[in-house]
């Protein structure tokens, strides 16, 4: 048997798996320790085996826990809440004032935790039940939410970006630099949007009315105290990683514990917040790691079968694509993929035949597979916010109220994905958006 037939009967075998419904990473990880025993005998266990080791013995992956961590505990402990407070006073005069908060709220939260969903459950349980309150469209304010949380896996510090830099060998920190400029262009474009909508349609966001809003000078200054922790949880955290003094591995613990201190001087650390806190980040690392130890037991037999070389050869030699219509076919795969998966399965099934790939394409692009990490990133976002069967689109749905229906956010979420789209565009013309920053800046770990 030819060994592009045995990559081939690898991957259909995993898809098969995974229709079935079992988890991504046992599917992955029985496909790839299967197949090393059948092409390498007793001795093919070791190779899952030196995975599990070599992921244990890469630094950054400490990052992991230590972000997600830091991302429930400001979630539970009512911080989030304040911030949307404060948003609430200082926008409510402008038009979609409140939606474009909620916008500046998905910001901040996510250079805090990095983790879309936990910004989704924010503003969806926030956010959303204050605006439908005032009268504010539903479809818009859908859209407003859930484009606002794909923010959180490109702002650093992305978890997404972390899981990246693991699967690809790429520098963690150089991909949270290259996310930047993206994801402040991303949100830009959300602000311009909401206010540019709302100033031609007024009855698409009726303005806060002046009860809400006339508060004393005293009051307000308590509510600016509100944008105050946040600040400081993302100086500490990433100012000091930006400035050298601390590594990527104790930037995260600088900011988890910045993060149980802020809940803590908010007489909100409670020992119920920190075991469900610590129960919540022990289960979703474990998921991770897991994925992550399966995508490299599996890229390695794959790679070990010459598969990468393999499908390099297809695309370049025989079929002979332009390397820029082969980075367009990817990510056409992703959107397709994203309909059925999230972003981290999508990550482990491809990595194996896509990384090796865009490392080799002559593309004229300095640090490429930064690059590409940042492209990856918002393409995954696009596929899993579009109907019909997009992921968060149903998480969507059981977080928001009850007025809100499916249809409603089917048709909320259009123009966030073609604002996404038009940054993968300028991105693909401009590539230095994203890499003139970490070029710029050196950073530790």
């Amino acid at each position: 048997m030819s060994y592009e037939l045995i990559a081939i009967l690898m991957f259909l075998s995993m898809v098969l798996l995974l229709s079935t419904g079992q988890r991504v990473f046992g599917a992955i990880g029985f496909v790839a320790s299967a197949a090393a025993l059948m092409l390498y005998g007793t001795g093919g266990v070791e190779m899952p085996f030196s995975q599990a080791f070599k992921l244990f013995n890469w630094f950054p992956m400490l990052t992991l826990p230590l972000f997600i961590y830091m991302g429930y505990v400001l979630s539970e402990s009512g911080i989030a809440e304040d911030l949307y407070r404060m948003f609430h006073v200082f926008f409510g005069r402008m038009s979609g004032g409140l939606a474009i908060g909620t916008i500046f709220l998905m910001v901040i939260i996510s250079a805090m935790n990095g983790l879309s969903v936990a910004g989704m459950a924010i503003g969806a349980t926030i956010a959303l039940p204050e605006m439908l309150r005032r009268g504010y469209d539903k479809v818009l304010i859908s859209g407003v939410v859930q484009g606002g949380s794909s923010l959180g896996i490109l702002i650093p510090p992305s978890v997404v970006l972390v899981l990246f830099g693991m699967i690809a060998r790429a520098p963690v920190s150089q991909l949270w630099l290259a996310g930047v400029f993206p994801g402040l262009i991303m949100a830009t474009m959300f602000v311009l949007y909401i206010w540019i909508r709302c100033k031609l349609n007024p009855a698409l966001a009726p303005v806060v009315s002046d009860d809400d809003l006339n508060l004393p000078f005293r009051e307000k200054l308590k509510l600016l105290r509100a944008g105050v922790i946040p600040l400081l949880i993302f100086f500490f955290m990433t100012g000091l990683f930006v400035m050298g003094y601390t590594s990527l591995v104790e930037s995260s613990a600088v900011g988890a514990t910045c993060a149980t201190l802020a809940a803590l001087y908010k007489h909100r650390l409670s020992w119920q917040l920190f075991h469900e806190t610590a129960r919540s980040t022990l289960a979703v690392s474990c998921m991770f790691l897991w994925l992550i130890l399966a995508a490299l037991a599996f890229g390695a037999i794959f790679d070990g079968i010459g598969a990468s070389r393999a499908i390099e050869s297809l695309f370049i030699t025989r079929w002979d694509l332009n390397p820029w219509a082969i980075i367009i076919m990817m990510q056409l795969s992703f959107i397709i993929m994203g309909m059925f998966l999230d972003d981290t399965a999508m990550l482990v099934i491809v990595a194996p035949l896509y990384i090796p790939l865009v490392k080799t394409l002559e593309l004229g692009i300095n640090n490429q597979i930064v690059w590409y990490g940042v492209l990856y990133t918002i393409t995954c976002q696009i596929a899993y916010i579009t109907p019909p069967f997009g992921y968060n689109l149903f998480l969507m749905r059981s977080l928001a109220p009850k007025e809100i229906s499916l249809v409603d956010i089917y048709r909320s979420i259009w123009p966030f994905a073609l604002m996404m789209a038009i940054t993968i565009a300028l991105l693909m013309l401009f590539p230095q958006i994203a890499l003139w920053l970490p070029s710029q800046i050196r950073l530790r770990g």
